[in-house]
């Protein structure tokens, strides 16, 4: 099932979703989004080396991207997961998800620098 759309002005981030997510609370959504960041960073490298457990990092990436609304991420992630799971060449998808998740903590770094 694809993501919902993003806003047309919310970069990789969708901020109204965020917003639901975190009840509108603004020192909650600058901690999920520091959470997320670190997290991603941390996944991203684990995935790099392709350990056997790289399908449920995906998921994790999947989960934690889709509840801050960076749904590129999700996505990437997903069919990462995906290709995974099926034994396909994940390498494709994997530079498609590293730049989905550079995406996104550049979005996240702006945002947090506005708050």
């Amino acid at each position: 099932m694809p993501s919902p759309p993003l806003a047309p002005d919310d970069g990789s981030i969708d901020i109204e979703h965020l917003g639901r997510m975190t009840l509108g609370d603004a020192s909650l959504e600058h901690e999920v989004l520091a959470m997320f960041s670190a997290q991603a960073v941390g996944l991203i490298g684990a995935l790099a080396a392709l350990p056997p457990d790289a399908g449920a990092l995906a998921h994790t990436l999947k989960g934690s991207a889709r509840a801050i609304g960076a749904f590129a991420v999700a996505d990437a992630a997903g069919r990462l997961e995906a290709v995974l799971h099926g034994g396909g060449d994940p390498s494709g998808v994997l530079a498609e998800l590293n730049d989905a998740v550079a995406g996104a903590r550049m979005a996240v770094e702006a945002m947090l620098r506005r708050s």
